[in-house]
């Protein structure tokens, strides 16, 4: 049985941002530079309003391509409703259930006030039940 670890252990505290008036062809390169599989969207306050992710920048490009139009912003191609979060205190194991159910790569996780505190991947995840099964 693996042990109890909270998000805040493993979490990214500053996961790459990119503003929603930014060209998709911009959070490309971010993701690309970065070595990410997507962004968290916030505006010049650093409030969030939402992810992009790799598949959404891809939806974005081929959709250009295949209409012959300018690629667009991120604010085009970003998701913005139903966004699962979590809190720094969630169990790394309870969040994992609940993504993997969920079909969820990444999960923005909000401090008790309200702010982006950081991000949860997969591969933090991943990198904690490692940690935990071999020691």
């Amino acid at each position: 049985m693996l042990r109890s670890v909270k998000l805040e252990d493993y979490m990214v505290e500053k996961p790459v941002t990119v503003a929603p008036e930014a060209p998709l062809v911009e959070a490309l390169d971010l993701i690309v530079h970065n070595r990410v599989s997507g962004l968290c969207v916030v505006d010049d306050q650093g409030q969030f309003l939402g992810i992009l992710s790799e598949l959404d920048c891809l939806r974005g490009i081929l959709s250009a391509s295949y209409d012959q139009a300018s690629v667009g912003q991120v604010r085009d191609y970003m998701v913005s409703e139903n966004i699962n979060s979590a809190r720094p205190t969630d169990d790394i194991i309870d969040v994992a259930s609940d993504m993997l159910a969920k079909g969820q790569r990444r999960r923005p996780v909000f401090s008790a006030d309200g702010r982006l505190a950081g991000q949860i991947t997969c591969r933090q995840i991943l990198a904690a039940v490692r940690k935990l099964i071999t020691g």
